[in-house]
């Protein structure tokens, strides 16, 4: 009964890795099907550049996730953690976000090569999780709130309500 957590998230992974794996092979054959096949004669120098960079993409992020899906086993087998859990956010997110929008960009440039420019949500995202990284590291980058007039009314009335004294009326007799 001990590590059932942790063999439950091996397989977990495992099946996860899988339908990533076989998400990725079923963009590239539809595209290379598709493109080379279907619209032979249309296909040039730049489709080709457009499979390498989708390719070299999906292999990266692949290959982080993988190693971060690997269980950990002990020296005489045993396993001791069924590795990263793949549903929770931050890197792996970003890398399943960055799996999945590779897939919609390769599937739909075979209907337009305009859609290409999809591909740039990637690295806008990536500026503007930086920008906000580099705000909290520079200095008085999270001290100069501006404060809009309703907010600031509301705070003032609320300090001067507590700064007064509470009067408690009783009854007399």
């Amino acid at each position: 009964m001990a590590n059932q957590g942790a063999k439950k998230r091996k397989e977990e992974n495992k099946k996860h890795m899988t339908n990533l794996r076989l998400l990725i092979i079923a963009s590239n054959v539809i595209y290379v099907l598709v493109r080379l096949v279907i619209f032979h004669s249309t296909f040039t120098w730049k489709h080709w550049i457009g499979l390498l960079v989708t390719s070299i993409v999906y292999g990266l992020s692949y290959k982080q996730l993988e190693s971060m899906a690997r269980p950990t086993y002990s020296d005489d087998g045993e396993l001791l953690d069924g590795g990263y859990d793949m549903t929770t956010g931050g890197i792996c997110g970003y890398l399943h976000d960055v799996i999945y929008i590779t897939s919609f960009v390769q599937i739909m440039s075979i209907l337009s090569g305009k859609f290409w420019w999809t591909y740039l949500v990637i690295p806008a995202f990536g500026a503007y999780k930086l920008s906000g990284l580099l705000k909290g590291i520079m200095p008085g980058g999270s001290e100069g709130e501006v404060e809009d007039e309703k907010s600031r009314k509301k705070r003032e009335k609320m300090e001067r309500k507590a700064s007064r004294g509470r009067i408690i009326k009783t009854r007399n007799r």
